[in-house]
Order: structure tokens, then C-alpha cells, then sequence
């Protein structure tokens, strides 16, 4: 993501020259991102079922209840990520935004 908004920031900055770039991540990220929730699904989740104990749950539960996923929008909310997902859909072409270009 930090790569993401880096590049973002360029196309902004610098203009069209740096838009091949940023475009060029976002696609490598959307291909990242599917296998990295199937591998999670089906080896590591499955794993730390067997291994951890619920004090281990407990524990995990406790510390992501902290955290905030930029994707998907859930707790806790940062503006921050908002502002910068916002101006991705508003300026990137479709498919991914919903910029004619």
C-alpha cells in the first residue's frame, strides 16, 4: 500500500509520465492480492487452528481488535486512507477507478 501511495503521489506531483507507473503496481497488486488471501485461507489459518491454544486466540483477537485493514474499511477508521482511496477510484481509469482516462 505505502508503494501504492508513493506512486500515486508521483502521478500526482509529476503528472502523466508517472501514470504507467502507478498503473503498472496497482495491477501487480491486484494479482498479489487474491493469492495472498488464499494462502492465509488454506494453509496459514488452517495451520494456527491446530497449533495455537485460546489463550493464543485470546491474545491475537486482542491485538488485531487494534488494527485497521485500508481494503476493506474496518475499525479502526484513519482518514488518512480514506482521502487516499478516494482520490485512487476518482483518478485511476477503469477498471480500477472511475476515470475516463
Amino acid at each position: 500500500m505505502r508503494e501504492l501511495q508513493h506512486l500515486l503521489l508521483a502521478w500526482e506531483l509529476l503528472g502523466a509520465s508517472s501514470r504507467s507507473a502507478f498503473e503498472l503496481a496497482v495491477l501487480r497488486y491486484l494479482d498479489f492480492y487474491p493469492e495472498h488471501m488464499r494462502l492465509e485461507e488454506t494453509v496459514v489459518r488452517p495451520e494456527a487452528r491446530r497449533r495455537l491454544s485460546p489463550q493464543d486466540w485470546a491474545e491475537r483477537d486482542a491485538a488485531f481488535a487494534t488494527n485497521g485493514d485500508p481494503l476493506t474499511g474496518t475499525y479502526p477508521r484513519d482518514p488518512v486512507y480514506d482521502r487516499l482511496f478516494t482520490r485512487i477510484v476518482m483518478r485511476a481509469p477503469a477498471p480500477i477507478g472511475v476515470s475516463a482516462g
